[in-house]
């Protein structure tokens, strides 16, 4: 908590000297170069795509704007790479410019919209990947209307070669370099800062404060150091016997509730999504309940076999399957689906160890039911992932009632495993 602290207290200083602004400006320019050296040439060239266009229209901006580098786009801006052979994918941005994007020096080429066609004519790509996704909404930028002028612009021998980006742009986003790790490093020390704070006297005081009020504090906080979210309002809620109470609403927080948040913080275009759990004592409580105690402790024990179990060099679904076969033998029950408990004495486990990074739920692999397209990507090293996962304990002072334990921290895969970005929630945190 110390170390996110100084953190914090580092950003207003940087905000107050004026330097803020530039600071995220140069880190999001070297993840740029870093990305374009060493990410884009091995992923166009296993998706065997020869020239990638990304196409922005003023009021419309892609997905991919920022990655790209931004800058001031009028009717049409396209950030254009060709795989030319050399080990440098060449750059090129037309229609786009300004200081921001000029004075990064990422791109080789900055000129006109006008010269599109005479561009690609000259290099005469192949293969031309589109941001067209079925699947994914950030590899979907490219619109009807801009879709049919560019098909109109570089015509019909060229317009036959255009294919689906969706792979590429996975593969580009969520294949990592040290520079975005470094900045998700950042990220997360502040959402698990404020997310910490949120759940302790310093936020909540009991009989008084609502969920709602917690909720627009972490808000309030997000405003305060200039951080984004993937999420909107942070979920706050009150779990019972019977399931969630509340969520983010103007419910008083009681003595004996068990809360949960998750959210989420956006900063230099990296999203993180976290959970946390707390317990509100009792008049006269000095420690937790042992039943909701140990239902937390076992969510633990089940963290620790997800992360021993995640390897790198397997498609997303080999490693789900590995995992539930280690849960298993650990004497844990695989639940059929999610928020479907049993009645068995065992603790119920689901998974859902998707991809993060440029947003809350990212595009990369995804070790989760609700993504079965990227179940079958495989996972390399550097791919950011959220180890998210719920389980179901039954606790004796509910009647036997199961208490759904719901734990999440990001993390980054490595040769070695998993490996933890910033502090994850080791304790049930506890509000007096």
């Amino acid at each position: 908590m110390r170390i996110a602290t100084s953190l914090l207290l580092l950003f207003i200083v940087a905000q107050s000297t004026g330097q803020e602004a530039q600071r995220r400006w140069r880190k999001l320019n070297q993840v740029r170069q870093d990305k374009f050296d060493l990410v884009l040439p091995e992923a166009m060239r296993e998706n065997n795509i020869d020239m990638w266009i990304v196409t922005n229209r003023e009021g419309n901006l892609d997905p991919l704007y920022t990655d790209m580098g931004e800058g001031y786009v009028g009717k049409n801006a396209y950030y254009i790479f060709t795989d030319t052979g050399a080990e440098r994918i060449e750059r090129a941005a037309l229609g786009v410019g300004g200081y921001l994007l000029e004075e990064g020096d990422t791109y080789d080429y900055v000129g006109s919209e006008s010269e599109l066609a005479d561009f690609v004519h000259k290099r005469n790509p192949k293969r031309i990947g589109l941001n067209i996704s079925k699947n994914f909404g950030g590899a979907d930028g490219l619109t009807h209307s801009a879709f049919l002028e560019l098909s109109e612009i570089l015509g019909k021998t060229y317009a036959q070669r255009f294919v689906s980006a969706e792979k590429l742009v996975s593969d580009f986003r969520s294949r990592r370099v040290a520079s975005e790790i470094a900045i998700y490093a950042e990220a997360g020390d502040l959402s698990y800062t404020i997310a910490e704070t949120a759940f302790s006297n310093a936020a909540i005081t009991p009989g008084i404060t609502t969920l709602e009020d917690v909720a627009w504090w972490m808000k309030e906080q997000q405003f305060k150091h200039n951080l984004g979210s993937s999420f909107g309002m942070p979920s706050v809620y009150v779990t019972g016997p019977d399931g969630v109470i509340a969520t983010s609403t103007d419910r008083i927080i009681q003595r004996g509730d068990v809360l949960m948040l998750d959210w989420g913080v956006g900063l230099m275009n990296m999203f993180t999504d976290m959970k946390r759990m707390a317990y509100v004592l009792k008049e006269g409580e000095t420690k937790v309940p042992e039943g909701i105690q140990n239902a937390f402790d076992e969510a633990v024990k089940v963290r620790t076999i997800i992360k021993n179990t995640i390897k790198p060099g397997v498609t997303a679904q080999k490693a789900e399957d590995a995992i539930y076969a280690a849960l298993t033998k650990a004497g844990y029950h695989k639940m059929a689906g999610f928020n479907q408990p049993t009645d068995l004495d065992k603790t119920d486990v689901i998974i859902g160890c998707h991809s993060v990074g440029n947003w809350g739920h990212g595009i990369g692999p995804s070790i989760a039911f609700f993504n079965p397209v990227r179940l079958g990507y495989e996972l390399r090293a550097n791919n950011l992932l959220s180890i998210e996962f719920f389980a179901y304990t039954k606790v004796p002072e509910w009647g036997g009632k199961k208490l759904r334990v719901p734990l999440e921290d990001d993390a980054v895969l490595t040769e070695r495993g998993i490996e933890w970005l910033y502090p994850i929630n080791p304790r049930l945190l506890v509000i007096k």
